[in-house]
């Protein structure tokens, strides 16, 4: 007899910014499929990533940990890429409750075949190659079934460009494509015994922004969104530095930027399009299963998309660190969700969201909690603020701490000591700095309070009696030096 536990589809776009969804308020994306289950589930309207770039997010997804306790603070000096060897992960609790889990797509482990608990996974690494025999899955099936002489990224654009193109190869060769083949293929060919768990992990809309051509061309001619250009964006305007095609800041040329956003609106469409075939396949030849399923949607950090002339991610921003989170419960528990919940969440709640409504233990070492009760509109105690932190990448500047509800947002960066301060509820375009505002010095202090005792937990010289402390190398957890050495 079959077990009747629910099955666990994850679904999370790379790079995909909260408010480029339909459901998230955006007029000029076609994203059908993710709005129909947002309609179905809940929406968490202030989700952020924890550390926005893709290694330090996708462990804390992976581990229900946050940044300081994975050691892995962003992807700059100091982090490394060590991200196996943790006693749980998601998966490995799975596996280890008699799930049949799978991992498609784009992980971002390291050691990049890795498991991480998973039974298997069918990799699309994009052109990351840490040991020079390792070939992703998808560039060997891409080999096979190419049409000509042809490689998958000849368009010549890289994967941190702001530049936008269409697609070079025939569309069913798109990874986007392949991620949903994959999907669909563990599903036909998964135990039947045991329910599953299968993480579905595209690698856009991350750049390069080259979806295939009919999506391309269909944004290339909307009046899409233009770039939020904040009273303070002048310290990111320049001209010469923007002429490098991987520049993360600088001031382009609109239609640079609106040939960018094409490309990008255009991915995520095209995502939308294979969620679709996922779901189809499964309304159609699981049915039973399907009522069976939670869904859940994400992504681990967004694109800044030329906002402030800035590009890429690891900022503090709303198109850096928030994300779409949508859950959807099992039809078959006849549960009445709410809508929208405004709690403030983030990427380590997953984890322990799944655990509990599996009935799985959730390991100790989790520091998300459960957003079931959220679900459902429960008034359960929650945080108070989302800490989001990412060590120095592009520029040791840019290294920053924040902490957010979804209304206000306080921004430090701990090399230089500059503060921004933005009241979200009137301006998620972040367009207006109200630090030096005198009438919100209380509201002010109060964040920049709260800030300071996470950090002072901390005891590594973040803080002193006068508050907030300049620091002059970056911040490099011992979470990360303990897990090395081992």
């Amino acid at each position: 007899m079959s077990d009747q536990r629910p099955n666990v589809v994850l679904i999370m776009a790379d790079q995909l910014r909260a408010d480029c969804l339909g459901c998230y308020g955006n007029k000029a994306v076609e994203t059908e499929y993710i709005d129909y289950l947002a309609s179905e589930g809940t929406l968490f309207e202030n989700a952020y990533s924890p550390s926005p770039s893709c290694i330090p997010a996708r462990t804390c997804l992976m581990t229900g940990m946050t940044p300081w306790n994975t050691g892995i603070l962003g992807m700059g000096e100091g982090q490394g890429r060590v991200t196996t060897g943790f006693a749980h992960t998601l998966p490995g609790e799975l596996s280890n409750a008699g799930y049949h889990t799978q991992g498609v797509g784009k992980m971002h482990f390291s050691p990049q075949r890795s498991l991480n608990g998973f039974h298997h996974t069918v990799l699309d690494e994009s052109l990351r190659k840490e040991d020079k025999n390792f070939k992703s899955d998808y560039h060997e099936w891409f080999e096979k079934n190419r049409t000509g002489d042809y490689g998958p990224v000849d368009h010549g654009i890289s994967f941190n460009s702001w530049m936008a193109r269409p697609f070079q190869a025939p569309e069913f060769l798109h990874p986007t494509n392949w991620t949903v083949n994959q999907a669909i293929s563990f599903l036909e060919r998964r135990d039947p015994s045991k329910p599953f768990f299968l993480k579905v992990s595209f690698a856009r809309p991350h750049s390069p922004y080259d979806p295939p051509l009919w999506y391309y061309e269909k944004y290339k001619s909307k009046d899409l969104p233009l770039p939020y250009i904040g009273d303070w964006a002048h310290i990111h305007d320049d001209e010469r530095f923007a002429k490098n095609p991987d520049a993360w800041h600088g001031r382009l040329p609109i239609e640079k930027v609106m040939e960018a956003r094409a490309g990008y609106y255009g991915s995520i469409h095209h995502i939308d399009h294979q969620i679709g075939r996922l779901m189809q396949f499964m309304s159609r030849y699981m049915k039973s299963e399907m009522n069976n399923t939670m869904f859940i949607f994400t992504s681990d950090h967004g694109d800044m998309l030329g906002d402030h002339h800035m590009w890429r991610k690891t900022y503090a921003y709303e198109g850096s660190a928030r994300i779409p989170l949508i859950v959807k419960l099992p039809s078959s528990m006849k549960i009445k969700q709410a809508e929208i919940c405004d709690k403030p969440v983030t990427l380590y709640d997953i984890m322990p969201t799944v655990l509990d409504l599996v009935g799985a233990p959730i390991p100790s070492t989790v520091n998300g909690a459960s957003l079931l009760p959220l679900t459902q509109g429960k008034d359960a105690p929650w945080r108070d603020v989302v800490h989001g932190e990412h060590s120095a990448c592009y520029s040791k500047e840019e290294e920053m701490q924040f902490v957010t509800d979804g209304k206000f947002k306080y921004i430090w960066f701990p090399r230089t000591g500059r503060e921004q301060f933005f009241r979200l509820t009137e301006d998620r375009s972040e367009s207006k700095d109200l630090i030096h505002d005198p009438s919100y010095s209380d509201v002010i202090c109060r964040y920049r309070s709260r800030l300071i005792e996470i950090l002072r937990e901390r005891n590594i010289g973040l803080t002193d009696e006068n508050g907030l402390t300049v620091q002059s190398k970056p911040i490099v957890s011992p979470e990360y030096a303990k897990r090395v050495k081992t």
